[in-house]
């Protein structure tokens, strides 16, 4: 059985009966449930009450509640990209991005000030990840570092940033498939994760931006973390 994508009233389902998520997201971490959400969330968002906020809308659209990621991204901006066992659904926003200076790169964002905190925007770069494999604890870790490196890399190509100050990542394997002892990005899951992570983001960029992606510089939100820190030998 593949892992399923259905897009209704601003809230994109993944769903696969008894998938062993990890989640990113608020309430983030290991949990079974038959699907992973990506929700829209309306312009101006400033609840706190997330658990009943998510409540409400899963419930309005008649599906189970399971681990669910927030975005200011309209769903008509989501894109699907699969390989093999792995399908990936992207939402990408770049209205608050996180600029992370490295080697004097002199990338700045719209806030200017170098802080590396700041009121949290609905933009973001949001990953729902589905591998019909079946992954250990560890296994679906490493899975989630994969995707969030390969997000990172895209992003950096085509917005010069490694991501927004509320990307979030779900990701879940099936425990009743073939069973797949690691997925770094020398494994088959996790060649097949980098490259939908790559091609779903950048399919969602184009969709979003008719321009292509803001500079950081011309953006109201984000952060740039230029502190310096002391580094020796151990």
């Amino acid at each position: 059985m593949t892992f399923e994508t259905t897009v209704r009233e601003g809230i994109c389902q993944l769903r696969r009966p008894d998938t062993r998520w990890l989640s990113t997201a608020w309430d983030g971490g290991y949990e079974r449930a038959d699907a992973g959400y990506n929700v829209t969330v309306p312009t101006g968002f400033d609840r706190t009450d997330l658990d009943s906020y998510r409540a409400e809308r899963l419930g309005a659209a008649g599906v189970p509640v399971g681990p669910t990621l927030l975005t200011g991204v309209r769903m008509d901006n989501a894109r699907r990209a699969r390989d093999g066992p792995v399908t990936v659904v992207a939402t990408a926003g770049l209205s608050n991005p996180a600029v992370l200076p490295v080697d004097g790169d002199g990338a700045t964002s719209g806030t200017g000030d170098g802080a590396d905190t700041a009121a949290w925007r609905p933009g973001t770069v949001n990953l729902l990840v589905g591998v019909e494999r079946a992954l250990g604890d560890g296994a679906l870790a490493t899975l989630l570092a994969t995707a969030v490196e390969a997000k990172a890399a895209t992003l950096r190509a085509l917005a010069g940033v490694p991501g927004t100050t509320s990307d979030a990542v779900l990701v879940g394997t099936a425990p009743d498939c073939e069973r797949a002892a690691f997925a770094g990005s020398a494994t088959p899951v996790g060649a097949a994760t980098r490259a939908c992570v790559r091609d779903a983001v950048a399919a969602s960029i184009d969709s979003h931006y008719d321009d292509g992606p803001p500079a950081p510089a011309t953006t109201d939100y984000g952060v740039v973390t230029d502190r310096q820190t002391d580094v020796d030998r151990p």
